[in-house]
């Protein structure tokens, strides 16, 4: 039988103030979302002046990193590549700032971020990612 890690409520702590410390410094607001491996939600912190639907837009992120196991941006530059008939996938948040995490090799859970610029969402995901891998 395998074991695999998961992320605990701390986890999702320190993965929510990572982002948010992030945001903040930067002065974007944003919804952040942490996800299980399955894409299921266990944490969301909306800052304040993050637009409501944001808080959506960052938990389907989420899920999506975490079910297809890479970065959401990946989804993204397939379909603006040309691969429009993935736009039909049972996802949703295939844009840019769901990022997964990994520990170990294995996917435990993601990150997804909605609010500010493709690359701003990114850049907050990755830093709440690196309060678990370092």
């Amino acid at each position: 039988m395998q074991t695999k890690a998961i992320l605990a409520q701390a986890d999702v702590i320190n993965v929510l103030d990572a982002a948010q410390k992030e945001a903040d410094s930067n002065s974007w607001p944003v919804t952040i979302a942490v996800t299980d491996d399955g894409g299921h939600l266990l944490g969301l912190r909306r800052l304040d002046g993050a637009a409501p639907f944001s808080a959506d837009v960052a938990t389907q992120k989420a899920r999506s990193a975490a079910l297809g196991r890479k970065e959401t941006q990946v989804f993204e530059e397939m379909i603006n590549g040309g691969r429009t008939a993935f736009v039909s996938a049972p996802l949703q948040g295939l844009l840019s700032g769901g990022v997964p995490i990994t520990v170990d090799g294995h996917v435990v859970g993601a990150v997804g971020i909605s609010g500010v610029k493709p690359d701003q969402d990114v850049q907050v995901a990755k830093a709440g990612v690196s309060a678990i891998t370092g």
